[in-house]
């Protein structure tokens, strides 16, 4: 249960409208099963205080105050996890979650923007997806923005954070303000025309530096990294997760495997980077998007063949203008490789694995969260469905309840 829904089930207090954890059941349901995918045909799925209690063939009696929505024979599966999002805004949250999106990891947000959405959903202010905040990256050139959030480092302010001690300062600080993990650059940026994406930001020993600080307040770090020296030593100094990855070496993707490093690929922004309107509209951009696209497709196919844990993600702020979403990067999964249940494991218990909540979310099992999406057909036949999610859930709340539907038992 997410943190705000076990407060108010030990207060008994009430919060922001719609925000509630509700009780639900769905009927006439084809349940997918992300961990095996066997399909439970026929079943019943019942919530109650935000929480799956039941997932059983037939339907269950009617009970008095439970809403129950007869799907017709459509197919549940969970609510689907974006593990590299910048939202900074309750409009690009909530776009994020009527996509299918209930939980997602923030990548960077100005003056802390990821935190306080945090706290805003935890408290039930905000609907929106559960999320976890990075605060600022952890990188030599750091944002005006940073400084001005924290002055007590101004000495680095129009220098760059170089070095063990700067590396670690400027960590610390970050954890500070109750981030869930830190997101760090070990090479440069590719969306902005006048970076190389290839160039190695830090070293093996600041990368670790990092590391530590951030283990020692219990979380992960997170490192981008396209080129493959700056990946390689950011895979060594214990990062838990390498976001692109686009020109990683097979022996690095080997070492990840070994070292059980997760690789956040990102495959459809880069073709964002190929196309017209989005995120991204620039014509560098365009030209260095249509030579990283195919070395990227290729470093998914060798993680994938050598055993590298993938993790699906967007790196859009799911703003106005976006036009990628999570299931644009299960069809790239797809393409370059992935069984259609992979492709969809990525974006659920692997993505669970990574952020350390495979105990509440990323699967439907008695005890886990009531996050869920309804599918019109089969996602473990054609993967391109979730395109189209007809039905949200988060906490057992319906969110959003799109088309025709069978029928549905009013709340008694």
């Amino acid at each position: 249960m997410k943190p705000f829904l076990m407060a108010m089930a030990l207060w008994g207090g009430t919060h922001a409208a719609g925000a509630a954890a509700q009780d639900l059941v769905l009927i006439n349901a084809n349940v997918v099963n992300v961990t095996d995918g066997s399909i439970v045909e026929g079943a019943s799925v019942i919530v109650r205080g935000g929480v799956i209690t039941s997932i059983r063939s037939g339907a269950p009696p009617a009970t008095p105050g439970v809403r129950t929505v007869d799907v017709g024979g459509m197919y549940v599966a969970p609510g689907l996890m974006d593990a590299h999002v910048h939202v900074q805004s309750e409009d690009q949250a909530r776009r994020a979650l009527l996509s299918g999106v209930t939980t997602m990891r923030g990548m960077g947000a100005s003056h802390y923007a990821d935190v306080g959405l945090r706290e805003l959903g935890r408290a039930g202010h905000v609907q929106m997806p559960e999320y976890l905040a990075a605060g600022y990256h952890v990188r030599p050139p750091a944002a005006e923005e940073f400084f001005q959030d924290h002055p007590e480092l101004g000495a680095y302010f129009g220098s760059e954070i170089r070095g063990v001690e700067a590396v670690r300062a400027m960590t610390r600080a970050i954890v500070s303000r109750g981030v869930d993990f830190v997101k760090t650059n070990a090479t440069e940026r590719a969306g902005l025309p006048n970076t190389d994406p290839r160039k190695q930001f830090y070293t093996e020993g600041e990368l670790r530096a990092i590391v530590e600080v951030a283990e020692a307040a219990g979380i992960g770090v997170a490192a981008h990294a396209h080129g493959d020296a700056g990946g390689r030593a950011a895979v060594s100094a214990g990062v838990r997760s390498i976001e692109h990855g686009t020109y990683l070496s097979e022996a690095t993707l080997t070492l990840m495997q070994e070292k059980g490093t997760y690789l956040v690929p990102t495959i459809a922004i880069v073709r964002d980077l190929t196309i017209p309107g989005g995120d991204y509209d620039n014509a560098v951009l365009n030209i260095r998007g249509r030579h990283m696209l195919p070395r990227v497709q290729e470093t998914v196919r060798n993680a994938h063949r050598i055993g590298v844990t993938l993790v699906a993600a967007t790196d859009t702020g799911y703003g106005p203008n976006s036009t990628t979403t999570l299931a644009h990067e299960l069809l790239e999964l797809v393409d370059v490789g992935l069984t259609p249940l992979e492709a969809l494991r990525a974006a659920t218990t692997n993505a669970a694995a990574l952020f350390g909540m495979s105990d509440r979310v990323g699967s439907l099992d008695e005890g886990m969260e009531g996050d869920m999406i309804v599918l019109e057909r089969n996602p473990l036949e054609n993967i391109g469905v979730v395109q189209d999610v007809l039905m949200v859930v988060s906490d057992g709340e319906v969110i959003v309840q799109r088309g025709d539907w069978p029928g549905e038992r009013p709340i008694s």
